[in-house]
């Protein structure tokens, strides 16, 4: 056992554990061992399934499944039932066009549906996903100019959705709808508050009313902040329960968590459940960090589910990946959710219809596929016109004049190793290129003009060596858990030549940078004229 192991075992004996009360008298037997299975993926371990361009998935095909149930960042999922069928959604951030929808028909396999959010409101955090009354809604807390919530509704999941409206609300983020059981639509927000919304769920009746107080952990638990956040309300028999996050959701692996409360009514009064914190990173040695903002679901067959995020372990950069973990209801009229730490394969939820899973990372630009694949990073209002695909090929006008300033195009990745590549052609005056991007002031990747390369590293632009191949060649590359290092070839792939300038990117994250996003792998075109990209490929190894 590590150090860190032995204080955080010493402490959780000491304050109480998952599974119990605070203050809650504990012995040391209480206190979680240190993990002695294998973790998944090293040799001897569970080994996911492998799907589409090799992208790891979570349905083992055997009647169990493996966590990430979404790798890569797919952080904040809101989930919803819709009859058969289930969808959902993420934080976006910048990226556009966002809320990319995903559908399910056994809660494993899932397919891209659209991306419902076309214009640019600013960073998307924690949105919130509803039907009702035979209408969908998103409710959109925004980081932008100004802060608030909006909403978008939509007669039909794939759309068209409507334009966005401000509700306001300003600083609360994180809004969880209900209905009342005296028809009342109401929107639970951070903090232990919530807001009226009209019948017609487009705008809100009054200020924003503190009705709930949240659990508070032990003082000595490490933890990032307090910061209740992602009040997700489901009525299940007489009660409505409200999911919370508390403690931070990055920071220390053991500061997220998710706490519970009940009330018979959505007026209150909300009773804490006994057994908070129902989920939480007890150790580093954990694979999973950072666990929290959940949301219950039923599942096909009537069993239940939570949908949460967590940080896989060394891997900050692949941002917060969506977990599934089994829910249980309890004689006591609680819930606990027993998958453990997740790190092993679980039974599969029963029932339903299985479908494909996932989605080609690949592209041989026969259509444009910006949204539910591509998205621009932070784009201007008419950022969607510089691209155009024609004959296998992308055209991508320039902007700016590096990664920082060009809104690149990029993509989820969710594999901790993978290489991708592609034909890059660009005009005189212009520069392209490949990149491993995490905002505009964190990103690594090498590009071109006709007579130099340039190489990008901690997001600026270092050295520039003479380029041999003028204004056409093939980029590869490779991030072996967190080694990246590039190939270029002038004679579309038959070989390669190893450009020299490696760089290791494990410190390309929110801890170090904030903003909450991932490292995405992706495209550029800068300077002047229009770059043309095809014959793009991805392969997760």
């Amino acid at each position: 056992m590590t150090d860190i192991s032995r204080r955080n075992a010493l402490s959780l004996a000491l304050m109480g554990s998952a599974g119990l009360a605070a203050g809650s008298p504990v012995t040391a037997a209480a206190a979680p061992a240190a993990p002695t299975c294998i973790p998944p993926g090293k040799k001897g371990g569970p080994q996911w399934a492998r799907g589409l361009d090799n992208q790891r998935k979570a349905d083992l095909g055997d009647g169990r499944f493996l966590n990430p149930l979404f790798a890569g960042d797919h952080p904040d999922p809101t989930i919803l039932k819709d009859g058969d069928d289930y969808y959902i959604t993420f934080s976006t951030f910048d990226s556009y066009p966002g809320l990319v929808i995903w559908h399910s028909r056994d809660l494993l396999n899932w397919k891209p549906v659209t991306a419902a959010l076309t214009k640019n409101l600013g960073s998307v955090w924690a949105p919130e996903l509803i039907k009702h009354e035979g209408r969908y809604f998103l409710y959109i807390p925004v980081k932008g100019n100004p802060n608030g919530t909006y909403v978008i509704w939509a007669d039909k999941i794939e759309g068209p959705w409507s334009e966005p409206k401000y509700l306001g609300l300003g600083n609360f983020i994180d809004p969880g709808h209900a209905v009342g059981e005296d028809g009342s639509r109401w929107l639970f927000l951070s903090s232990g508050n919530r807001v009226r919304l009209t019948d017609d769920g487009l705008s809100t009746l009054g200020e924003p009313e503190k009705v709930y107080n949240p659990w508070r952990y032990p003082s000595d638990w490490i933890v990032e902040a307090f910061a209740p956040e992602g009040p997700k309300i489901t009525r299940h028999g007489e009660y409505f329960y409200m999911i919370t996050a508390v403690g931070g959701t990055a920071g220390p692996p053991t500061g997220h968590m998710v706490i519970a409360a009940r009330s018979k009514s959505i007026h209150g009064p909300w009773e804490d459940c006994p057994h908070n914190p129902l989920v939480r990173t007890q150790s580093n040695d954990e694979y999973w960090w950072s666990r929290g903002h959940a949301t219950l679901v039923e599942g096909p067959a009537g069993d239940w589910w939570a949908v949460y995020h967590g940080y896989e372990n060394g891997f900050w950069t692949l941002g917060r990946q969506t977990l599934l973990d089994p829910v249980e209801w309890t004689a006591d009229g609680w819930f606990r959710m027993t998958g453990g730490d997740l790190s092993q394969p679980l039974p599969a939820p029963k029932g339903g219809r299985k479908g494909p899973h996932g989605m080609a990372l690949s592209d041989d630009f026969k259509t444009l596929q910006i949204g539910p694949k591509w998205n621009f990073f932070k784009p201007s209002p008419n950022e969607a016109a510089r691209a155009s695909v024609a004959q296998g090929t992308l055209s991508l006008v320039a902007s700016g004049t590096a990664p920082k300033d060009s809104s690149p195009l990029l993509l989820v990745a969710g594999d901790t190793s993978y290489q991708f590549e592609c034909d890059i052609e660009i005009e005189a005056g212009g520069v392209a290129g490949v990149v491993l991007f995490y905002d505009e002031k964190l990103y690594c990747g090498l590009g071109f003009d006709e007579k130099r390369f340039v190489t990008h590293q901690y997001g600026i632009e270092r050295g520039r060596p003479a380029n041999p191949l003028g204004r056409r060649m093939r980029i590869r590359t490779t991030n072996d858990r967190h080694i990246v290092y590039y190939d270029f070839s002038g004679d579309g792939g038959k070989t390669w030549a190893r450009f020299d300038r490696g760089m290791e990117v494990s410190g390309y994250h929110h801890n170090v940078r904030g903003g909450f996003l991932m490292l995405r792998p992706g495209i550029y075109s800068a300077g002047a004229g229009t770059a043309k990209f095809s014959n793009f490929t991805f392969t997760a190894l």
